[in-house]
This record gives structure tokens, sequence and C-alpha cells, in this order.
């Protein structure tokens, strides 16, 4: 991986050689400079950062960008405009149609915090084309009030974000634009699990079940459902107990067999696991299981496998989760 990278952010440099000669490249190996590693605070590789104005202190973090074609543009927003100002409907499609993915602000007027909170989230999401406008006639064109956040795949609308004044949160709304570049759902494998670390949302809810079983499309219908309505604030990811490969997911959740369909929330931060209480993957039992979670009201699950009968015949004692704290403290 680090080695694709290196490829990506040379191919970057020679770009923006000729496009924008002033911003120069460099790369250090900080294994051969400690004192720069521990004044930049570098925890993991690789790591970008962008020194502006010759100065030392507080470089931007460019983080979960590795193609090339992403990485320019992200240079390119934060040393220019990072939106598009859009005037005619016939701007707005050639935007929209440019790209897999795009994003149109629709606002009243555009000097206001909400403007501002906008561009700079398209700084931080240089995967697609974001624009703006407050054009009467677009905003008529496609039947869209004003203050409103739209999301476009493949030339069509997916995702209307309204803004309330004054109560944009810059965070918020980059977690929810990066998640448009995975799947509603992802199936997790070796290709999918960098870019579902990529993108910056913390809370993570996995479904162990395996993808042949007759009722797999029911659940999977459900699990889509529910992954609309917590875009953004929570990723869904589908985990195939039949992929041998995902053995070492399954031993991190201690999921067995006899548990699947099984449903976990992960929290990146903490690490902390909770389990969905209820066994059947209903639209209800997720949507109800999610919101507890947000609300801080789930219970952290503590894995752990059943007290075997014999624990404590023999000299050395076998210890599990549930007998651990009551044996040994």
């Amino acid at each position: 991986s680090s080695q694709n990278f290196s490829e990506e952010f040379a191919e970057a440099a020679r770009q923006l050689k000729k496009e924008a000669p002033r911003i120069q490249f460099g790369k250090i190996d900080v294994t051969h400079q400690p004192d720069l590693r521990k004044e930049f605070n570098i925890q993991a590789f690789p790591t970008v950062k962008l020194f502006v104005n010759g100065s030392r202190e507080d470089p931007i973090d460019c983080k979960g960008v590795r193609q090339a074609s992403a990485f320019i543009t992200w240079v390119k927003r934060r040393t220019g405009p990072s939106t598009v100002l859009i005037n005619s409907t016939d701007q707005a499609e050639a935007l929209v149609k440019a790209d897999d993915l795009a994003v149109i602000g629709f606002f009243r007027e555009l000097h206001n915090d909400s403007v501002e909170v906008f561009c700079e989230t398209a700084r931080d999401v240089p995967e697609m084309p974001f624009g703006m406008t407050a054009s009467e006639d677009v905003c008529a064109d496609y039947s869209i009030q004003k203050n409103t956040l739209v999301v476009f795949k493949k030339g069509k609308p997916v995702h209307n974000e309204v803004l309330e004044d004054g109560r944009q949160n810059k965070l918020g709304l980059t977690r929810l634009f990066k998640t448009f570049t995975l799947d509603l759902v992802t199936e997790y494998n070796i290709e999918t699990s960098v870019k579902i670390f990529d993108v910056p949302v913390e809370n993570h809810i996995l479904l162990f079940t395996p993808t042949n079983s007759e009722m797999f499309s029911a659940i999977y219908e459900n699990y889509k459902s529910a992954a609309a309505e917590f875009r953004g604030k929570i990723l869904f990811v589908l985990v195939d107990t039949n992929e041998g490969r995902n053995g070492r997911i399954f031993e991190y959740f201690r999921i067995r067999d006899i548990d699947v369909p099984a449903v976990r929330i992960l929290n990146l931060t903490s690490d902390a696991r909770y389990k969905m209480p209820a066994d059947e993957v209903t639209v209800e039992n997720l949507r109800e299981f999610c919101q507890s979670y947000l609300n801080g009201k789930a219970k952290v699950h503590l894995s752990s496998e059943e007290i075997p009968e014999d624990w404590d015949k023999m000299p050395v004692k076998v210890l599990v989760g549930k007998n651990f704290n009551s044996i040994v403290f």
C-alpha cells in the first residue's frame, strides 16, 4: 500500500509541476529523522502534510486520499477556490454529468456561514466536484428549496441535505459526502477494507451472515433500508461468514456459526463493541439498535464464551470473560 501510494504521490507531483509549479513536493523517511517525526507527531504511514506560506506551524493534514487525481484536486482546493460557481442549469448539468458523483449547494445568497462551511467541506472531499448557486432559475429547474445540499450520482439526485441556519457541522458533512464513495452497504474484503477505514465515520455496524442462505435477500434489504436512514452517522458493512479469508474478523468479534445472522456495532475510537439485543434482522430492530447507540444508551458487549463445566477440575483453571473477574479479582 505504501509503495502504491508513493507512485500516486509522484504522479501528482509530475502533473502539478506543469499546472502549479509553485507547489513543491518532498518526501521524508522519518525512520532516519526522529526529530522531524516527533515535531510533526507522525503516528501512521504514509502521512501527508501541506505547509503553507513557509510556516512550520500547523501544517494541514491530508487524510484518506490515495489516488493521484484526488490528491491533485485536494491540493488545488487548498490553494485556490474549492467550489465552482454555477449561474445556469447548463452549467449545473455539465457538473453533475462530468463525474460519477457531484454535490451542488443551492443557497439563498452566496455570503453566509452555510456557504463558508460548504466551501470548507469541499476542500476535504476531493473525490467529487462541488458547485454552488443562488440562481432562482437553477433552483426552480431542479425543484429545490434554497439552502439545500444535493448529492448527485450518475447525474441523478440521490440525497438532499437541508441546511438549518448556523447549525452546519463541517465534520458531519464531510463524513456524509465521503460515505457516497462507498456503496450504501459495503461488503468487507481485502480490497474494500482500506476504503472502509479511509471514510472518517467512526461508528461501524457489521452484519455477519452467509450470503448464500435462503434468508439472505430479505435480511439484506432490511439492512440496506436502515443504512439509508443512518448514512453519514454509521457505516454499514456486510461480512460473508462463508468467506474463509474473513476468519480474523470473526475471531475479533467472537462470532460463532451458531450466532449468525449477527449484528454488531464497533466504535473505532474507543474499540467498544455492541451487540444488537434482538435476534431478528428487521428494519425496526436495526433502527432501535442504531438509535440507542447514537443516544449513548446501548450497553457495551463484552463477548465471552460460556464457562466450561470442568473449568476448575484441574490445577490450572480455565478462565473465560464471564468468570475472569470473579475468579481473578
